[in-house]
């Protein structure tokens, strides 16, 4: 049922996205990962798929502990303009953007569409899926 209702929701949920998810399927997921890792003792490995979410928690710390001003909404901003995705800023006279993994590919790729977006973060999550998974075998070889 996981896999089915999570292709579904990619399929209604890719751009254009049709489909607002809300706090129900993050709970699910999680919840389904945590308990399918602990049962099938493979913690560690799911740990691993997990890093751009830590990297997003860990590189957003100065503005959650109130280092860095936070706005209401972290999300990028779309220009009407040119249709294109661009990152958000801490205030509205200040330079510095918001400090997520969507901001941050934003100042580093620059402006984009929000599809192209997408498909930058998933590749950045399959990437690091991929080399996670890769390093945990490496590593098990050597024990």
């Amino acid at each position: 049922p996981f896999i089915s209702t999570s292709l579904a929701l990619l399929k209604f949920n890719f751009y254009p996205a049709k489909v607002f998810v809300g706090d129900v399927y993050p709970y699910y997921a999680g919840m389904t990962l945590a308990t399918s890792a602990i049962l099938g003792h493979f913690a560690k490995s799911l740990f691993l798929l997990m890093v751009p979410q830590l990297l997003n928690f860990v590189y957003s710390l100065p503005q959650l502990f109130h280092f860095v001003p936070i706005p209401r909404h972290r999300l990028p901003k779309i220009n009407l303009k040119t249709g294109f995705v661009e990152a958000s800023k801490v205030a509205p006279n200040d330079d510095r953007a918001n400090m997520t993994l969507l901001c941050a590919a934003l100042r580093l790729f620059g402006p984009m569409h929000e599809r192209t977006l997408c498909i930058v973060l998933l590749t950045f999550q399959v990437l690091c899926a991929c080399l996670g998974i890769g390093f945990r075998y490496a590593i098990a070889g050597l024990f």
